[in-house]
């Protein structure tokens, strides 16, 4: 996203966990399209660059395949604000007519809450001229944290976090200091990966209430969890889980991101769960893999049906998007013997040092450079019931 940024003109640095960026000269409005296709969250530059320069060039976006994620509600919300918008050759041409080039307010109904089209027209809309408003908005808290930046930059928006977002337009954003909230995802991926190893485990700094749905299925099966303070909590594992079904939902339903992770531990709970993916329709690519380590899924349609097993086996395995490599490394932290994880590419657009994470909590894992020449082998390893992971 970094490179994507300095492409288009924006000075970029990245010190620690500080970013800065320096947006004063935008000196390109096409994206490149070998940064575009590795990033889905890259196509977001096409609200910004639209309301900035009044023309945005950029290639239809890649990332993890789960499924058909089409920018149709992008496209039919920047026309309702007076874009004329081009796709061709793969590239969306999007621009604005008239003499000021500003987008102008509108009134947009999105058939589905989407969290990227949600937040490409919100942003778009904060330099527009008049008022817009989104229905059937996304509610996701990375929604209401995005209008809370925008907000600090001057921008004037209200209702985000509700279904219905209302944005009055301003001629311009100044500059801001601002702290992102916690990841939610990475939350609940430790937590699965505290869970399925029966460890008591502290996370920090956490917002409980981005948990909700996570946290009610984790006590549904057995799992207690403590607030130690408003921001830190510590999970209290037991040696046995009851078996649940889950549905995956838009938020505040239980998220699509934490669905493998969480299939990871289920198939360690006693008794037939069952989960059903609604948001993606190609996101169980994890299943057959963690068939291979000893699990006991059906797949029939969007159903996922997992019948508890006593253990899990290391096995050669391959990530085939960003959860399901993450649901692997939880799947490989409880088997017996190694487990050798590929497909990383996708595990690090998610997780920053995962593993440096991991090896702090005491899991044995370490990242190797894959060797091309010869076949990943399960070799058995007298270890502890941790396993480890490439």
């Amino acid at each position: 996203m970094g490179e994507l940024l300095a492409a288009l003109g924006v000075k970029f640095q990245q010190q620690g966990d500080v970013l800065d960026i320096d947006a004063t000269h935008i000196s390109h409005s096409k994206a490149p399209y070998e940064l575009v296709s590795q990033l889905r969250a890259s196509f977001f530059v096409i609200g910004p660059l639209l309301a900035r320069l009044g023309v945005a060039r950029v290639p239809l976006p890649g990332g993890c395949s789960i499924g058909a994620r089409p920018v149709d509600l992008h496209v039919r919300g920047l026309q309702a604000m007076g874009a004329n918008v081009q796709i061709e050759h793969g590239v969306v041409h999007a621009y604005v007519t008239g003499a000021s080039k500003r987008l102008t307010g509108a009134k947009i109904y999105l058939d589905y809450p989407s969290v990227g089209a949600t937040e490409t027209l919100m942003m778009a809309a904060t330099l527009a001229e008049g008022e817009t408003t989104i229905e059937n908005a996304a509610q996701e808290p990375e929604v209401a944290d995005l209008a809370n930046f925008c907000r600090a930059m001057g921008a004037k928006i209200r209702g985000a976090g509700t279904n219905t977002i209302v944005i009055s337009g301003v001629p311009h954003l100044h500059t801001t200091d601002y702290s992102i909230i916690p990841d939610r995802i990475e939350a609940g991926t430790f937590l699965m990966a505290g869970a399925i190893t029966r460890s008591e485990i502290t996370l920090s700094p956490i917002i409980p209430d981005h948990l909700t749905a996570v946290l009610a299925k984790m006590q549904e099966i057995g799992i207690r969890t403590v607030m130690e303070s408003h921001n830190r909590m510590r999970l209290l594992p037991q040696q046995r889980y009851r078996s649940t079904d889950i549905e995956t939902l838009p938020y505040p339903g239980f998220p699509t991101d934490v669905q493998a992770p969480f299939m990871s531990l289920l198939t360690l709970a006693e008794g037939d769960s069952v989960i059903s993916e609604t948001v993606f329709e190609n996101r169980l690519g994890h299943v057959p893999e963690l068939n291979r380590m000893g699990a006991d899924i059906r797949v029939k349609g969007n159903h996922a049906i997992i019948r508890g097993v006593p253990m899990l086996s290391g096995a050669p395995v391959v990530g085939t998007d960003l959860r399901a490599s993450a649901a692997l490394v939880v799947a490989a932290l409880a088997a017996e013997g190694k487990t050798t994880i590929q497909g990383l590419q996708h595990l690090d657009r998610g997780y920053e040092h995962l593993e440096l994470k991991l090896q702090k909590l005491g899991a044995k894992l370490q990242r190797v450079q894959e060797d091309t020449t010869t076949e990943p082998t399960a070799e058995p390893v007298d270890a502890p019931p941790i396993g480890s992971s490439t």
